[in-house]
């Protein structure tokens, strides 16, 4: 029978070797462009957002500031432990860091639906800078104290409840619906990314320099996402509707009920609710896993950390390139979160952890992902940045409540046994999500205009679970 390549290398004369080989490779030269093309065509596709002049801007400034971030992430664990050698300080460092989201987030989105985004987003950045800055003179100086970290952090956190849910809201506005889905998704990549880098240049900088450096080079890193924002060009900016001038509660009440009576966005709400407020939090015994557990310094933390960042940038980038978010991926990503997370209580072996906490990463952001996604294009755009807040509220304001839990169970019953029972409170998350959805699975999909659908790459066909 013949082959296909035969068929080719016999049909203009061509001369072979003696084990059929073709000397001329010229026919092959199509296919070769074909499938050079094809891949073009898919990168062209994962980056489309960066067509857009303001996102370039955002894209890139982000990418500088976001890697600042987790260095000093890292360091901030690293000086509480080598302060107290608790982690109960740890967690309360990270309760403080996130107690002000909790209590404010709700508002940050009401104000991200009534003013300009790109003047808040300036604002909110240069606070944060501050705060690092402020952290490095005094470890820099030896004035540190916890009560100072504790003070700082609280700080931090309550720039955040009015930047997050503005930040998330601005990205329509700079590449406009065709293009959100993603631009979510990079934003995801960019996170990932840095999550890969950050921890392993703060470790480095630990061991190499001091902790001192990891809060210098975030001070300076948001340097970069500031002009950026400077430099965006307004009359490039797709317009997005302000909400009206009622009572800031009157507005976040509305915000409120819609997210509530929506069953698509309730049924992702009712995920991040436990997998946010448990799942998440088992980032603050990481570092006890790293120092009391495996034994292995700063730089093995920051591997760990960076294994994490390892699967979901990749996670990150083939979401770009499917241009969709679907139900399927929501579900089989917190599924995969759970089991995952318990094996990683389970393990007992350095190597091992790494390779769990890669495919951790891989699940994570399938899931924190499509959520994000899925709830951009539903909401209406009047109402973006208050369902925003709400799901910066289940994925970073629970962290007080989840944070001190964990570092209290961690110090009574270990760091393993502290893991494991958080994996199976994410189960139990998900159990009562699929029992939700069947329920509502008519009224999730009427909730979700078709056209709405159709911009995030959905086939309108009833879609399994």
């Amino acid at each position: 029978m013949e082959t296909r390549e035969e068929t080719f290398g016999n049909a203009g004369g061509e001369p072979q070797g003696p084990f059929g080989e073709q000397h001329e490779p010229q026919v092959l030269l199509p296919e070769a462009l074909a499938e050079a093309a094809g891949g073009a065509r898919t990168l062209t596709a994962t980056f489309r957002s960066l067509r857009n002049y303001n996102y370039r801007l955002f894209f890139f400034g982000q990418m500088i500031s976001l890697t600042g971030t987790w260095t000093q992430t890292i360091g901030q664990a690293w000086l509480v432990l080598d302060l107290t050698h608790s982690p109960l300080a740890l967690g309360t460092v990270t309760m403080l860091q996130f107690l002000p989201i909790s209590l404010l987030v709700l508002v940050g989105g009401v104000f991200a639906d009534k003013v300009p985004k790109r003047r808040l987003l300036v604002l909110t950045q240069t606070a944060a800078m501050t705060q690092a800055f402020v952290l490095a003179f005094l470890i820099w100086s030896g004035l540190i104290a916890l009560w100072q970290i504790y003070v700082l952090a609280a700080t931090l956190g309550l720039t955040n409840a009015l930047d997050a849910p503005t930040r998330q809201a601005f990205v329509v506005e700079m590449v406009g619906r065709d293009d959100l889905v993603n631009a979510v998704a990079l934003n995801s990549s960019l996170f990932n990314g840095a999550r890969l880098i950050g921890p392993a240049l703060g470790g480095v900088a630990i061991a190499v320099v001091g902790v001192t450096a990891t809060f210098f080079i975030n001070g300076v890193s948001f340097i970069a996402v500031i002009i950026g924002l400077l430099l965006m060009k307004s009359g490039l900016l797709y317009s997005a509707p302000r909400s009206g001038s009622g009572r800031v509660l009157e507005q976040l009440a509305e915000g409120l009920r819609y997210s509530l009576r929506t069953p698509a966005i309730l049924f992702i709400l009712i995920l991040m609710a436990a997998i946010g407020t448990f799942g998440y939090n088992f980032t603050v015994v990481l570092p006890l896993l790293a120092r009391s557990v495996f034994h292995v310094g700063s730089i093995g933390f920051g591997m760990m950390t960076s294994a994490i960042g390892v699967g979901s940038l990749v996670a990150a980038l083939a979401l770009a390139t499917l241009r969709k978010a679907s139900r399927r991926t929501l579900l089989i990503g917190a599924t995969a979160f759970a089991i995952l997370l318990a094996a990683v209580a389970a393990s007992q072996w350095y190597a091992l952890t790494l390779i769990l906490l890669v495919a951790l990463g891989v699940a994570s952001i399938a899931f924190t992902a499509t959520a994000n996604s899925s709830l951009q294009i539903t909401a209406p755009d009047r109402l973006r940045g208050r369902v925003m807040s709400l799901h910066m509220l289940l994925f970073a304001g629970t962290t007080p409540i989840g944070a001190e839990l964990t570092g209290v169970m961690a110090e009574h019953i270990g760091v393993r046994l502290t893991v494991g029972i958080e994996a199976a409170i994410c189960a139990v998350g998900i159990v009562a999500a699929l029992a939700y959805l069947g329920t509502q699975r008519a009224a999730i999909r009427d909730s979700i205009p078709v056209q709405t659908r159709a911009a995030a790459g959905e086939d309108t066909a009833e879609e399994a679970p």
